[in-house]
């Protein structure tokens, strides 16, 4: 496969540039107009298109949307309609939701605005006032709002969900959900489940313990907390050496998904802490580098699946849960699809948490392979060392945070993989409350233009990889599938593109001038579909162009 073509960069007109200043200095009409987003709206996301109302899409995260006006055979016919400036250097990991023509998009550090979703222009900005004393891992990021009734909610750095006025920006509610001074954060959208918001927490790399928190979305009371790493009153709790779990880590800093049906949400969990060094926690460390199925009212668990017992090497499992219906050796089931931060991929049953298929989708040298439970089969002696233990992937993962796609028209499951590897150190490491606790790091062994990123299609009856294209180098962006048979994504020099779902050809590419960390989505206003990216600190919006 090729790399993406350097065909030019994408300059904005002097009419389009002049025509945004328009917009801008044009006085802002008092409110957007948007029809209250009910849980019934939310539940039957999938039937209004031109919308886009939570995180993913759907609550089944599959990020496939209905809408076809833009196909394989007219996508090349795409230009640029409008783009967005945000005021804040920092690079936009956001997706924006749309309801009724009004987009809303969050910005770094923890910022909302409003904006007329077919021109770009400005409602109203809400602004998140910050501590100075912030401690973060990974970046000053913020990746979307839920939204309910008129109502939007907005996880903050300093660990607050905040709840937003839609129509006029102004703060309803604010609610510290734990103390940042302690390495608590949170960057993820919000999920709406009933009348509640259900929020993680970030801040696996400074001895947190974690957590998934609902709150009642009238007033802010918390009404129930599931502790991702059980205290010494559970069973599980002996998976942890001493009293390692109270430092253990295992965040919940990804939005996760949920089935009505089954009244379960879904959620992933990172790594262990101290991220690199095991000895200190023995045991699988429950329920870290997890997915948790949790029931929508209570909080309490229904089951678990741990992808990396014991993991030495910071492959958290905060990859997006993707739900679907598949026929499966003559059988319907109802699976959970996931490409794991460790390089295997894996189908599970949904309602039971039976493991059904797992095979690697990228390389791994870590793991002989998977037992019959799912459980991996380890390679001996490549946990990290005092002078350093080459393993793949690295600890960025084989893929990590960026949404993977699935489209139930092809039923293949898209992910952006890479194939690396790199050097793992272990160092003795004292917890102090508030400070950095890994117990080791990574290098990169070779350079990373010598490792494969591509966007693979998978197939979830059978974990066989079915194409792949190239994306040079390692790329963080995600993924979204349409049913004009197109997959959207971005590469991190700077390209927005789409591939033929079916075959994995490249149909059209754009430059966009800085690399992209986001996950495309697609709306329609008045009929006209369009496919919005942030790249950078820029929000950019196509449409086909006029006949």
């Amino acid at each position: 496969m090729t790399r993406l073509v350097k065909i030019g960069l994408l300059i904005l007109s002097t009419q389009q540039l002049q025509g945004q200043e328009a917009l801008r200095e044009t006085p802002k009409p008092e409110s957007p107009h948007l029809t209250p987003v009910t849980w019934n709206r939310l539940i039957q996301a999938s039937d209004e298109p031109h919308n886009w109302l939570m995180y993913s899409g759907t609550f089944n995260s599959q990020r496939f949307s209905r809408l076809d006006q833009i196909h394989t055979r007219n996508v090349s016919r795409l230009r640029l309609k409008w783009a967005y400036q945000l005021s804040a250097l920092d690079r936009a990991e956001t997706t924006p939701l749309v309801v009724d023509g009004v987009m809303f998009v969050t910005e770094a550090p923890s910022n909302v605005i409003a904006l007329d979703a077919a021109t770009g222009r400005e409602y109203w900005r809400y602004e998140h006032e910050l501590p100075e004393d912030l401690r973060i891992c990974c970046g000053r990021n913020n990746r979307g709002v839920a939204i309910l009734g008129e109502t939007l909610f907005m996880s903050t750095l300093d660990a607050h969900l905040v709840a937003i006025d839609a129509r006029s920006g102004n703060l309803v509610w604010n609610r510290e959900v734990a103390d940042h001074r302690s390495g608590y954060s949170k960057t993820a959208a919000p999920l709406v489940v009933k009348d509640k918001v259900v929020t993680g927490i970030a801040g696996g790399e400074f001895g947190i313990r974690g957590f998934l928190d609902s709150y009642e979305s009238r007033t802010g009371n918390r009404a129930w907390r599931t502790y991702t790493i059980p205290g010494p009153d559970h069973p599980d709790n002996q998976s942890w050496s001493g009293d390692s779990w109270r430092n253990g880590g295992s965040p919940t800093w990804i939005t996760g998904s949920y089935d009505p049906d089954l009244n379960l949400v879904y959620w992933g969990t990172g790594n262990p802490g101290p991220d690199y060094n095991g000895d200190v926690r023995l045991g699988d460390n429950l329920y870290a580098d997890s997915v948790l199925a949790l029931d929508g009212n209570t909080g309490e668990m229904d089951w678990y699946f741990q992808f990396t017992p014991h993991d030495v090497h910071d492959w958290d499992a905060i990859q997006i849960p993707i739900l679907a219906d598949l026929n499966i050796d003559g059988n319907s089931r109802r699976v959970m699809m996931w490409a794991n931060r460790n390089g295997f991929y894996y189908t599970l049953d949904r309602e039971t948490g039976e493991f059904l298929v797992g095979r690697p989708f990228a390389r791994q040298t870590w793991a002989k392979g998977l037992d019959e439970s799912g459980r991996p089969i380890r390679v001996p002696d490549m946990f990290p060392s005092e002078n350093g233990t080459i393993v793949s992937p690295p600890a960025a993962g084989a893929t990590n945070w960026m949404s993977p796609a699935f489209s139930p028209r092809t039923e293949l499951f898209y992910v952006m993989a890479f194939d690396g590897e790199a050097k793992f150190f272990i160092r003795d490491e004292e917890y102090i409350e508030g400070d950095r606790y890994i117990g080791g790091g990574q290098t990169q062994f070779l350079p990373i233009e010598e490792y494969t990123s591509a966007v693979r299609a998978i197939d979830p009856r059978t974990g066989e990889t079915r194409w792949e294209h190239r994306v040079q180098p390692q790329t963080w962006a995600g993924l979204l599938a349409t049913a004009g048979d197109l997959i959207f994504g971005g590469s991190v020099d700077g390209y927005f593109y789409a591939l033929d779902a079916v075959s994995g050809d490249e149909l059209w590419h754009i430059s966009v001038g800085s690399q992209v960390r986001a996950s495309p989505m697609t709306y329609a206003v008045d009929g006209n579909q369009y496919v919005t990216i942030a790249v950078g600190n820029v929000i950019y919006t196509f449409g086909l162009e006029a006949n």
